[in-house]
């Protein structure tokens, strides 16, 4: 799993590119708690994203807690049809904002991506 973190219109993206499943989940969980800010914005950029597994599920949880704790704004953008379908079925996309672009996901967490 490749993780990518970059900054657009003000919000924090951090895109994941690979599987997130039992084998990559310990690495991404760490990974995301070292590139999410304590404050802000974060926009999770799926679209890179083949497969996601329960582990890949449980990742998510954590940062949800993790940054709902700490008043951070969070959302998923860019989800395949098959990642939407397992979170769909668990009852997960309940918890966040999901958007079909990283563009929109960066305007519905509040600011527009000017001059991008």
């Amino acid at each position: 799993m490749e993780i990518e973190k970059y900054m657009r219109g003000g919000v924090t993206v951090v895109a994941l590119d690979g599987e997130l499943d039992s084998s990559t989940a310990s690495d991404v969980r760490e990974r995301l708690g070292e590139l999410v800010p304590g404050e802000g914005r974060v926009l999770i950029d799926l679209s890179r994203t083949t497969y996601m597994s329960s582990a890949g599920l449980r990742v998510l949880l954590l940062l949800y807690r993790q940054v709902r704790a700490s008043g951070v704004r969070l959302a998923l953008a860019g989800m395949t049809e098959d990642v939407t379908e397992v979170m769909a079925a668990t009852g997960f996309l309940d918890f966040f904002t999901v958007t079909s672009t990283v563009e929109d996901g960066v305007a519905a967490l509040g600011e527009r991506a000017v001059g991008e």
